[in-house]
């Protein structure tokens, strides 16, 4: 059963050219290594409702109290294929949090492993990332059979992007930041009612990242 969850306090926007709201107080729990659902999605009493849940030690948090760390040694190369220029230019540097388990890194999920299956229409949930704040673009990417990039999100050319989960999933893709800095990631997740096609749709919930330098 999940917890309840507090309300997110927001503040004004941290970037004078840019109006958005973010979250007011400093996240004091810093994670930055292991398997870490950073968008969990639940449905208690009617509601959608958006947690961070820390696979290694079972525990959930608000995502308001949460700094998710992509360490400095996530740093790599943009690949020369063209395929991958929303990653930036050919041999620049980008911070990528890979899909695969990977020691001493934030290994981050999606998950709706607390949906029950004929809650909604088609058993599906809808991760929307609405919104980014920071010093450059956060895109999301998983590979085709080919080994050709998969562009799931990407801030840079227009939000919001959504990612479907079934009921009871959870799911991993490459998260990519193309430059050290913090970062604030807007997200809701919507979803339509199985027994009368009426959408519900959770508060909106700021994610916030620290991308160590190289």
């Amino acid at each position: 059963m999940r917890i309840g969850l507090k309300a997110l306090v927001t503040v004004p926007a941290l970037l004078a050219a840019v109006a958005v709201a973010t979250p007011a107080q400093a996240a004091p729990i810093a994670l930055s290594e292991g398997h870490v659902d950073v968008v969990d999605v639940a449905y208690e009493g009617g509601q959608l409702e958006i947690a961070i849940h820390d696979e290694e030690t079972d525990t959930e948090y608000e995502p308001s109290d949460v700094l998710l760390v992509v360490k400095k040694e996530s740093a790599t190369p943009v690949p020369t294929d063209p395929a991958f220029s929303f990653l930036g230019a050919p041999g620049a540097t980008v911070y990528v949090l890979p899909d695969t388990e990977t020691e001493g890194l934030l290994f981050p999920g999606l998950a709706a492993e607390e949906v029950e299956p004929g809650v909604f229409l088609d058993d599906q949930v809808t991760i929307r990332f609405k919104q980014v704040v920071g010093p450059d673009g956060v895109s999301l990417f998983g590979y085709h059979p080919d080994g050709s990039p998969n562009k799931r999100v990407d801030s840079e050319d227009g939000l919001p992007d959504g990612i479907v989960l079934g009921a009871g999933a959870h799911a991993h893709t490459n998260w990519a930041f193309e430059k050290a800095g913090k970062y604030w990631i807007k997200v809701d997740a919507t979803a339509k009612l199985a027994s009368t096609g009426a959408t519900v749709t959770s508060p909106a919930t700021w994610l916030t990242f620290r991308v160590d330098k190289n």
